[in-house]
Order: C-alpha cells, then structure tokens, then sequence
C-alpha cells in the first residue's frame, strides 16, 4: 500500500494542502477548529509527515545526531538518555552512532549523519581521534556541533565538560589524607585533553603534597574492562606493587580489582583503586569501589540545550563551555591504611 500523501488528507477534507501543512503545525491564521478537524483525520488516515520531503525544503531535518565512543559504557548511556529527554521536549529525535573508540568509524558516522541533514551534531571525540579536520569541516558546512566530555579543545564549540583536574587532584588528596604515598595512574590514550588534565591533577596533587611521581608506576591504556586488566599484568610483573591506583575510569578500574583478585592482590590492604564515573558495577564489587561521580544525563541536557540555542541564535551564537561539577564517593576500595595515616 502506498504512503497516505498530504495531498491525500487536503483531498478528504476538500482543503488546500497548504492548509493541512499549516494546520500541522499550528500555525496561528488557522483556526483551532480546523486545526482540529486536519488532526482528527490525520489519525484517522494514519498520516505521518514526510519527514525527508522536510529536511529537503528546510535544509535540516528535526533529527540530532549524536556520536558516542561507546554505548555499552553505562556513563554514555546516561548522557544519551539526558540529550533524548530534552530533544523530545523540543520536538527533536535523535540517531545514535558509536564510533568504537577508533578514528575511522567516527569520520564515517560524522559523514553519514551530515549526508542526512542532521539539524545538528553532539559528539564526544574517539580514544583514536587526535586530528579533527572532518570536524572543523562540519562546522565550515554550518552545521551546528557541540562536543561533551571528551572535547577538542582547539574547535571553537560549544562544549560540556567536568573539571577533570580538580577531580583527579581531589581523588589523589584522598588517597593521601587516607594513609596512601605510593599512588600510581593507569591513564587513557595520548593526545586527548580529559586525559591530560586528569594525569595534571594527578602529579600536581602529589606534587603539592612532596610526593614523587614514580613513572612506572603511570602509564597509558584504553578505557574498557580488558584494558584494566591488562594494566594489571603490568603491574603484576612489577617487584612491588604501588600502594594505591587512579584510574582513568570506572570499567578499567574494575578490570584492575577483577585481575588482582584472582592474584590474591587485596583490596584496599595490598592496593587501593579510586575510578571515574560511577557506574553501578562500583557500588558492586567487595569492597565497593571510591570514584568521582560524573553528572553523565546532566551532561546529555546540558549538551542538547546548547545545541538547541545555537539552533534558534544562528549566527548570533557565541560557542561557549559549561564545566559541570563532580563529587568524590568515597567507599571500602580505598579505606584507611593502619599504620599509614596521618
């Protein structure tokens, strides 16, 4: 059967089908009893807008399109959740894309989401993604683009972040008031601005505190599970184990607990684990895992609201970056030491 057409419903309704359209959208020298008698028959006739006839008339669609390194990871799934929320309220849906963590798949999704007049992009950048010309391409298209938590800072966007630094400089401060001297940091990728300040909070709150930064004891990785654990391998490998360790996030903090568990590695007695975003597997693990809580659907709101008003400013709109606030939870993975607290 072939699509009930605009011009079908004006034909029932012996109207123009400029005064459906108008109708639709309520627009206001349409009176609310013809508006009503158009809805009425458009649910009867089961008639839906031709949503890419409109994105060819305007130009751009009412889809956002939102590219993600991950959906698995819980945190990414709570900001898509916060950016669904708000768009729907603004008449907007929203096409998810994963880039799997690598640069390529994240230029391919980035080209197909524009091909298809997206009215705007939201993007958290790749683990891979170092260069970003097909991202200053969208914007010379004039295709609107906010970039969340992890953000190239040189694109003049607008963007939604937490303040890394200080939450990396606060988890390191616990670690130290807590009895803890000898804290190590499995990172993630080089070259990515989340990842730098986190490391700078890191050596700058052990700094502050006359503590060395032993580089063994720090080096880079990915951010799932598996990465964790074969961070733990290393440290396995190691003649001593340092006495505390941050990881650059929830699931490789977990990857770490899960191989030094099965090594007889104790948490916290042999080795302390502080992690990033708490995710529910935190609260889960024995002990329960310390990490710096991230407002992921704040973030996913906070994100689709600057792209809406870059929408309705246009030109107009100045990008500008909106820093969220982070809350250290702590629990038993870092508990006192006996014997090493101040």
């Amino acid at each position: 059967m072939s699509q009930f057409t605009i011009k079908d419903l004006a034909r029932k309704l012996g109207v123009s089908p400029s005064t459906v359209s108008r109708a639709l959208r309520g627009h206001p020298d349409i009176s609310q009893a013809t508006r009503q008698r158009v809805a009425d028959a458009a649910e009867k006739y089961h008639y839906h807008p031709n949503q890419l006839a409109q994105s060819l008339q305007k130009k751009r669609s009412n889809v956002i399109g939102v590219i993600v390194p991950e959906i698995r990871h819980h945190f990414f799934s709570n900001v898509i959740s916060g950016i669904e929320e708000v768009a729907y309220d603004n008449g907007y849906t929203i096409m998810v894309c994963q880039s799997h963590e690598t640069l390529a798949r994240e230029i391919l999704n980035v080209q197909a989401l524009v091909a298809n007049r997206v009215a705007g992009l939201l993007i958290a950048i790749s683990s891979e993604t170092t260069r970003f010309d097909h991202l200053a391409r969208v914007i010379r298209q004039n295709v609107p683009l906010v970039q969340f938590d992890r953000v190239v800072e040189e694109l003049d966007t607008g963007k939604v972040v937490v303040n890394d630094y200080a939450a990396a400089y606060g988890a390191v401060e616990h670690l130290i008031a807590a009895g803890y001297r000898r804290i190590g940091h499995m990172a993630g990728q080089t070259g990515i601005a989340l990842n730098r300040k986190r490391f700078d909070g890191y050596r700058d709150a052990l700094a502050a505190h006359g503590l060395p930064l032993e580089e063994k004891f720090h080096f880079y990785g990915g951010y799932r599970e598996e990465d964790g654990r074969e961070g733990a391998e290393r440290y396995l490998a190691m003649d001593e184990l340092p006495d505390a360790i941050l990881a650059i996030n929830d699931p490789v903090a977990v990857g770490l607990y899960t191989r030094f568990k099965e090594a007889g590695v104790r948490i916290p007695d042999d080795v302390a684990l502080v992690g990033f975003s708490d995710t529910p597997a935190a609260a889960l693990i024995d002990p329960a895992l310390t990490t710096v809580y991230q407002p992921a659907f704040e973030m996913g709101r906070t994100a689709v609201s600057l792209l809406l008003r870059q929408f309705a400013e246009s030109a107009d709109f100045k990008p500008e970056t909106v820093v969220l606030e982070t809350e250290l939870r702590v629990r038993g993975s870092s508990a006192p030491r006996e014997g090493l607290c101040n």
